[in-house]
């Protein structure tokens, strides 16, 4: 068994949350570079070691580092031969195929900047990365319209956008990845100077939900910064198998199916699914016998409603959720079925993981936990002064002795949103939050979020975590509706179980329950029902569209 954790930490073991918060350290080499430094040392120390198994519906790929450093190499040679050298973006479209973590590997050796994105693009979004970002290639599925896509903004652009398509789509003016890879040498040295560690080397663009998408900038050392994630909250195990249920274009999938778990030792479950169906998902870790698993409370929300009781969930160690608050009726399922606490987190597409239940802590349902060793977590007033113990603050990150591994750059090429989020020495995150008496963050919501009704603050997630206990609501999303009396009421548009229809009697139903599992002045005043909410790329629920919709409804905004 080997693991390469040693070579990015000071020290590995700690005995409880305090002395891993006191003492945690990272060693970060001046060069690092996670395709050399992590995928190649493991082709040498351990070459069958497991690094990726993926499947379909109809077949099976087990990649060990052995065959990830060849086909990177193999992948580096292509890249060079397109053209794309240090600093030039290529976009990657992959969805949950296995040459995503081919082409991460093969760009992070060249120095050159990977841009993950959805496979749900459209013309007006592709259009947007191309000039923002001034890509240089693409590499991609056939999705739908994705390929017709891509050429109509590049003619349109009127730019030399190199094209590759995987898994055998053949059609005029792309290349055929792998294809073309397997023509190339298996060997690659790595390059004198090749990069320095905080050189950017991934972009993310944003979900777009509160303006234009921006386009968030990591550096090499960001992989470093992802061992908290994997190593202490998702708690991978050395030769084990992990799973985290997220496909390639969320930045959720570098934070759980690529930089700190193989870094820990642990090899990655991808399922590469038509149509998630989750009862097929659960198959599937039952069937290769997944030791760890992260998925976001929207499918665990799915999950529960269903008959889960049919799997034998015995291999799995270590859930962990982060993305949304967690309902406590979603954590009390499914510690009944597995005897497992899910473990909650926190972070964003710019940060590691922030806060979390690490290892060593209980959960406690409605909390995320407790600070990542890895920031200087603060919660600011809008004086930036630090609120007492119970008090909502935003949280932030103290920088002022300089960037921490694992936060992002910047916002590339935005100065405006640069200033809105780093002033007085911090990062501002531009979420609400609350610390209690015992140490553990409670996260209220965006601050766009927060409802204030009669001189209540009230947020969506405690509200919303009282509406999904009910055996009725398959998903639901709080937000603020206007109100002459109360400023704003709270507002509550569901999406029924199978078997339910929308009645009053139903809507009073619900409308009481909430007030006997939370405080009743959090009820919403009014429920609407739907057939789907609307989410962002990377299914996130997108409250500021219902509240915009509204808004366009009452004639308070074009």
């Amino acid at each position: 068994m080997t693991s390469l954790i040693e070579n990015f930490v000071k020290r590995v073991e700690f005995d409880s949350y305090e002395d891993f918060y006191d003492n945690f350290e990272f060693v970060v080499p001046e060069e690092f570079n996670f395709g050399f430094d992590v995928v190649d040392e493991y082709a040498r120390i351990d070459p069958d070691k497991k690094a990726l198994i993926w499947c379909d519906d109809n077949e099976e790929i087990i990649f060990t580092f052995e065959d990830m450093k060849k086909l990177s190499n193999q992948a580096v040679h292509f890249f060079k031969s397109q053209g794309i050298g240090p600093g030039d973006k290529v976009l990657l479209t992959l969805k949950n195929r296995y040459e995503f973590w081919i082409c991460m590997v093969a760009l992070h050796k060249l120095n050159a900047i990977a841009i993950p994105a959805t496979h749900m693009l459209k013309t007006h979004d592709i259009s947007y990365r191309l000039q923002k970002a001034d890509i240089k290639m693409v590499v991609t599925i056939e999705e739908d319209t994705l390929l017709d896509n891509y050429d109509f903004c590049a003619d349109d652009l009127e730019i030399d956008l190199k094209r590759a398509v995987v898994a055998g789509v053949k059609r005029p003016g792309w290349l055929d990845f792998d294809v073309e890879i397997a023509k190339m040498s298996e060997e690659y040295e790595r390059p004198e100077n090749c990069n320095k560690h905080d050189d950017t080397c991934l972009v993310y663009f944003s979900s777009g939900t509160s303006g234009e998408p921006k386009m968030i900038e990591h550096a090499h050392d960001y992989a470093i910064g992802h061992i908290i994630t994997a190593k202490y909250w998702q708690c991978v195990i050395e030769d084990g198998i992990h799973h985290t249920a997220a496909d390639s274009g969320w930045g959720k999938a570098v934070w759980g199916n690529l930089y700190g778990q193989w870094i820990s030792g642990t090899s990655i479950f991808i399922y590469d699914y038509v149509r998630f169906n989750g009862l097929d998902l659960m198959q599937k870790l039952v069937d290769y016998k997944v030791t760890t698993f992260c998925a976001p409370p929207t499918i665990l929300k799915f999950l529960i409603k269903e008959d889960l009781t049919q799997f034998d969930l015995s291999t799995i160690q270590h859930i962990a959720t982060a993305g949304e608050n967690l309902p406590s009726e979603v954590f009390n399922k499914f510690k009944e079925l597995t005897g497992l606490e899910i473990k909650e987190g926190f972070g964003q597409t710019e940060t590691t993981v922030s806060l979390a239940t690490f290892k060593w802590l209980d959960s406690k349902p409605g909390s995320v936990g407790k600070p990542s060793p890895a920031y200087n977590l603060k919660l600011v007033d809008k004086d930036e002064d630090p609120v007492d113990i119970g008090y909502e603050g935003q949280i932030a990150f103290d920088i002022s002795e300089g960037r921490s591994i694992g936060l992002f750059k910047s916002y590339y090429n935005m100065p405006d949103a640069n200033a809105e989020a780093f002033h007085h020495g911090m990062y501002h995150c531009g979420d609400q939050a609350f610390c209690d008496e015992d140490g553990y963050y409670h996260f209220v919501g965006r601050n766009d979020d927060v409802i204030k009704s009669s001189g209540y603050r009230i947020g969506p997630y405690e509200v919303e975590s009282a509406l999904i206990s009910h055996p009725s609501v398959l998903e639901c999303a709080v937000t603020a509706y206007p109100d002459d009396t109360r400023v704003e009421i709270v507002k509550a548009t569901i999406v029924l179980t199978k078997g339910y229809e929308p009645s009053d009697e139903l809507t009073k139903e619900i409308q009481n329950h909430v007030k006997k599992t939370t405080a009743p002045y959090k009820y919403p005043r009014m429920v609407v029902y739907t057939d789907e909410l609307p989410k962002s790329s990377s299914g996130k629920i997108q409250r500021k569209v219902i509240r915009e919709r509204d808004l366009i409804d009452l004639g308070l905004l074009d």
